[in-house]
């Protein structure tokens, strides 16, 4: 079942495309991320223009995110199998298609059809994305790649907001909101020319039948965890909220029973048992979904703070969150030039970093009145994005570090599963606080309250990673041996 041999590995490693490669697969990462916040400017206009119930909204962001992350472990699985550079070529094509079916929705049933379409496509993709890293680069270059992940991750979460409101303001042709997904057509018929030039074809495995059964388990364990926490606070989290999610802890058993049965009886399963029994590679895992249970909620609650509080229009919300961006810039390109030196000191400090950050803005948001100039917003910011660039880049690094080459669909796969249930879960946790501290008041005072109470729970999560990093090997031949 292996599909990249060792040579093959290094055959890939000292291609001199590889770094044309990279951009390539970073620039169809930036297209997936950014497509995750850039319709929530949409919202006011699609209601607007379809005549949308708030449930039918509701569902244009979560046909996308429960499409998503259901489908990046049996993709992820799936191009271990058939060839990384087939089944990402496929996922972008899809996605591409998907962006044009969006921008020509006639209907909101058509649009959340197309927000599916999107997702299971970007389920295909992103899987190889890192997988495709994992492979090409030797391990002293993974570090400065997955470094540029991060400032592509930063960017993606302030430009959607940025982008989609600037796109809107400018009612390109009469389209008003269209514009935001008809962008995504060059940007993903490039990036299909390019990999399909560029990226080296990885030979595919042996054939081995498909976990179904995986597939299922893991399917309805990330269901029952993500969509009663996507729909839990627009439905006043009713009791099968809580049913669903405590059900998916028999259900996340079953699967690790499930797996480790088809590995007794030497079956291919959907994540092998040797990283499901290691506890660096389980740590990292619940390090990805504290980090970006973070990161969405808080981009998410700022937003509304702005918008709603102190009436910004989505353009000055997105230029007063551009800071941040700038921090994960540049700390991902000092946190590079590391490689894999020092991952777990700056696994510990890059989440300090932002704890004090947000800590920062947190005195800011005290002190600044009924009005307040964006500017005071910098410092905090840019402190913020300097310890996600800290952290991001050896972060995935150390988590990959345990996984085998042919594994590293799987591994990927399980890595940004974990992200997504981590940002679902953020978004619901803030959500929660700060529409519970807000209530029915519609005052500037109100919302800063409620944006304090917010920002003390990123505090908390930012310094459980911390002691979470604390816990890692020191040294990535420890983590190695972990895994055997």
């Amino acid at each position: 079942m292996s599909q990249t041999s060792p040579s093959e590995s290094s055959s890939l490693a000292d291609d001199p495309r590889r770094w044309i490669v990279l951009g390539v697969l970073l620039l169809a990462g930036f297209m997936n991320l950014i497509d995750v916040t850039i319709v929530n400017v949409a919202i006011p206009s699609l209601t607007r223009d379809f005549s949308a119930t708030s449930a039918e909204i509701e569902w244009v962001v979560a046909a996308y995110i429960l499409s998503f992350a259901l489908g990046l472990l049996p993709f992820g699985r799936l191009g271990d199998v058939v060839g990384r550079k087939r089944m990402f070529l496929l996922g972008i094509s899809g996605f591409t298609l998907g962006s044009a079916l969006c921008g020509i929705a006639p209907s909101i049933e058509f649009l959340i059809a197309a927000r599916i379409v999107q997702g299971v496509s970007g389920a295909m993709m992103m899987p190889q994305v890192l997988a495709l890293v994992q492979v090409t680069f030797t391990r002293e270059e993974r570090g400065f790649a997955f470094s540029l992940f991060g400032v592509t991750a930063g960017m993606a979460a302030v430009t959607g907001p940025l982008a989609g409101g600037t796109l809107i303001a400018a009612d390109i042709y009469g389209l008003v909101w269209r514009p935001i997904f008809l962008v995504n057509i060059p940007i993903g018929l490039f990036a299909l020319f390019m990999g399909w030039r560029l990226i080296p074809a990885t030979r595919r495995g042996a054939y081995q039948p498909i976990d179904f059964g995986g597939v299922l388990l893991a399917a309805l364990t990330v269901l029952f965890v993500v969509f009663p926490l996507v729909e839990g606070r627009e439905l006043g989290w009713p009791l099968w909220c809580f049913a669903m999610m405590i059900a998916a802890l028999p259900l996340a058993a079953g699967f690790v029973r499930w797996e480790r049965r088809r590995e007794r009886l030497n079956k291919t399963q959907l994540l092998p048992v040797s990283l499901l029994t290691n506890r660096h590679f389980l740590l990292g895992l619940t390090m990805t979904a504290a980090l970006f249970a973070g990161i969405p909620g808080f981009f998410f609650v700022i937003a509304i703070f702005l918008q709603v509080g102190f009436d910004f229009t989505p353009l000055q919300s997105g230029l007063t969150t551009v800071p941040f961006s700038v921090g994960v810039f540049l700390a991902s390109l000092v946190s590079g030039r590391f490689g894999s030196s020092y991952a777990k000191e700056r696994l510990v400090a890059g989440p300090l970093v932002l704890a004090a950050g947000m800590a920062s803005l947190l005195f800011v948001v005290s002190t600044v009145g009924d009005g307040f100039d964006h500017w005071a917003f910098t410092a905090p910011l840019i402190l913020a994005g300097l310890g996600m660039g800290t952290t991001v880049a050896p972060l995935f690094a150390t988590i990959l570090t345990v996984v085998e080459d042919r594994d590293a669909g799987s591994g990927s796969g399980a890595l940004q599963t974990f992200q997504q249930i981590g940002g679902a879960l953020g978004v619901a946790l803030l959500g929660q606080i700060f529409f519970s501290s807000l209530g029915d008041a519609t005052t500037a005072d109100a919302y800063r309250s409620s944006f304090r109470a917010a920002l003390f729970l990123q505090i908390a999560l930012f310094l459980v990673l911390a002691c979470l990093a604390s816990r890692l090997p020191a040294r990535a031949g420890e983590a190695k041996r972990a895994a055997e």
